[in-house]
């Protein structure tokens, strides 16, 4: 019996033993498996990192300056375009209507582009959109309000029947090429303003567009953190982000904020006619304007061709709710009293051929500034518009006008993020690259400031300026030699046909005006037959400065008699620099000398 147990128990041992052993044999099986997995993931995550192209970005415009913006973004044979917007002139550019972006680059890679997306429907973002399309014709995605403004745009310049206008709702993505760029709704101050995520094998690049986090926006629909946060747990390779107010702390109030100061400051205008500037895109605003109307039974006037444009595509598509009735001609104000109207009018930011500013210099033709108005000027001057701002509130100062600017009341809140909301986004994307966008140098540099406070490593910040050629990779960011980019003029109907030069030579006279000298030589024998006669203009009095232009023309005749070259380019040549030299002297000023030889 005992010999039979033993048997069993060494058969037992035996059997267990060999389980052990199969186990062990399986357990070590199992984990290189697993290893040869891990390696294996390793190695194709390696080798997709190593497969996978650079994106390259292209900056033409909304850097080192406020206004123009257009970025471009590349991966491998597609390319996509983000916005295309304007600028206005300077001071010194005189006799500019429009500033646009250079298009070159894109003119170059116009068989890459796979299409325009467009984050809202402000003119530094959509208004040099018909400019490119005559050029570079690809298919152009909006939200709805977006997409309408610029089909008024494209109906001006008669080429909406040839475009391709596609209508995107926040949430929703658009594959283009090798891109899939999601829309992303943030608070601006215009409805149905977005942000994207642009996808790619490459990677992910948040761009957030011009935005503020408003917790009671006019439009009901709080911009979407959530998908930001997502976006950052997901990882997001770059982060391109609005630095416009990235020098004024806190955060940005929220646009019901104007309205209650509206309703205060209409009761206090009393019985007198009260005048509202703003711009004509803040359809928010004009809500609320109309919304405080109403309640004080005013009815309201519009003066300005683009705020009119606004307001009759912002109703059409249901973003602005305008009572029946409220709305009269401008024709009309003068059927009305003063305590019965309200006119919303441009030129907030002082624009020389404003409705405004027209009113100020009394030169409008229907609206007549008297001490019985009360205006209005709800927002900011854009950085360099302060004087011209501040001559349009004298001008209506001296009229006897009672005028309430941003400075006095809150008139006006930003549509862009202050400092601790530009914070929160950085906490919310996570990025491994940023690049601060849309500002001035000022701007970019406190923008970058605050990433470095976040966390985000130096050498991950890339401070740019137009022209700029960014190359991301997983793991680093540098910089391409510069692409073409400037600025492209618009003067009437001509576009980039008035350049530095023609702006030289209008500075030029504006500055110390121009002398023509005139003469006629004989194209046979070469001698004067005729003249030299002098004209001026905008240089001196001819009839106050007889014994000046008696000497001019007398140098200017030395100066044909003595050149013993007959290349009439020589003649003249002697003639500019004989005159100038003698204007320099009895003046010193510089007019600019035009001679005009005929040939008889």
């Amino acid at each position: 019996m005992s010999e039979k147990k033993t048997s069993i128990t060494h058969k037992e041992n035996k059997n267990q033993g060999k389980a052990k052993k199969a186990q062990r044999f399986y357990y070590k099986k199992k984990t290189k498996k697993q290893t040869s997995e891990k390696n294996l993931s390793k190695k194709t995550s390696n080798t997709s990192s190593v497969k996978a192209s650079p994106i390259r970005i292209a900056f033409l415009g909304g850097l080192n300056e406020v206004g123009k913006n257009m970025t471009v973004f590349e991966y491998e044979d597609s390319m996509i375009i983000v916005d295309c917007g304007l600028a206005f002139p300077d001071e010194d550019m005189l006799g500019i209507d429009l500033v646009i972006p250079d298009f070159n680059f894109i003119e170059k890679n116009h068989e890459k582009i796979k299409g325009i997306v467009i984050t809202h429907g402000h003119e530094d973002h959509i208004g040099a959109l018909a400019y490119l399309l005559k050029t570079v014709n690809v298919p152009v995605y909006g939200t709805r309000l977006t997409i309408g403004l610029i089909q008024g745009k494209l109906k001006e310049h008669n080429i909406l029947n040839k475009c391709k206008l596609n209508t995107v709702n926040p949430g929703e993505t658009v594959k283009l090429g090798k891109f899939n760029v999601e829309f992303i709704h943030v608070n601006h101050s215009i409805p149905d303003a977005v942000g994207f995520a642009i996808k790619c094998a490459g990677g992910t690049i948040v761009h957030t567009g011009d935005f503020k986090i408003d917790s009671t926006p006019i439009d009901g629909g709080m911009i979407d953190l959530a998908r930001f946060a997502q976006l950052g747990n997901e990882g997001v390779l770059c982060f391109l982000a609005d630095s416009t107010n990235a020098e004024r702390p806190g955060y940005t109030e929220s646009e019901r904020k104007v309205g209650e100061s509206f309703e205060l400051l209409f009761r206090k205008a009393g019985n007198r006619r009260i005048i509202v500037a703003t711009f004509a895109s803040n359809i928010h605003r004009v809500q609320q304007i109309i919304n405080v109307a109403e309640a004080l039974g005013r009815k309201v006037a519009l003066s300005g061709r683009s705020l009119e444009n606004v307001v009759a595509i912002s109703r059409e598509l249901g973003y602005l709710k305008v009572p029946d009735g409220i709305i009269i001609d401008l024709d009309l104000i003068n059927k009305y009293s003063p305590h019965e109207l309200v006119i919303i009018t441009t030129g907030s930011q002082g624009e020389p051929m404003s409705a405004l500013t027209r009113m100020a210099l009394s030169d409008h033709r229907k609206v007549a500034i008297t001490p019985n108005d009360y205006v209005i000027i709800s927002a900011t001057p854009i950085p360099g518009n302060e004087k011209t701002v501040g001559k349009v509130i004298n001008e209506l100062l001296k009229l006897g006008a009672e005028v309430v600017y941003e400075k006095m009341y809150d008139v006006h809140v930003s549509g862009h993020a202050c400092r601790e909301e530009l914070k929160l986004m950085l906490g919310l994307v996570k990025p491994k690259f940023f690049i601060p966008v849309h500002g001035e140098q000022k701007h970019l540099q406190k923008h970058a400031q605050l990433a470095y406070s976040m966390g985000v490593d130096k050498k991950n910040v890339a401070i740019v300026d137009n022209g700029s050629y960014i190359e991301l990779t997983n793991d680093k960011i540098k910089k391409l030699p510069s692409v073409q980019a400037g600025k492209v003029f618009v003067d009437g109907i001509g576009v980039g046909d008035v350049g530095s030069i023609v702006i030289r030579d209008r500075k030029h006279l504006a500055e110390d005006g121009i002398i023509i000298v005139v003469f006629a030589i004989d194209c046979v024998t070469c001698d004067l037959v005729s003249g030299p006669e002098i004209f001026s203009r905008g240089f001196v009095f001819v009839k106050e400065a007889e014994g000046l232009i008696e000497e001019a023309r007398k140098t200017a005749y030395d100066a044909i008699m003595k050149t013993n070259d007959k290349n009439w380019n020589s003649i003249k040549n002697r003639v500019r620099d004989d005159v100038s030299k003698l204007m320099y002297e009895r003046t010193k000023r510089n007019p600019m000398i035009l001679p005009i030889l005929m040939e008889i």
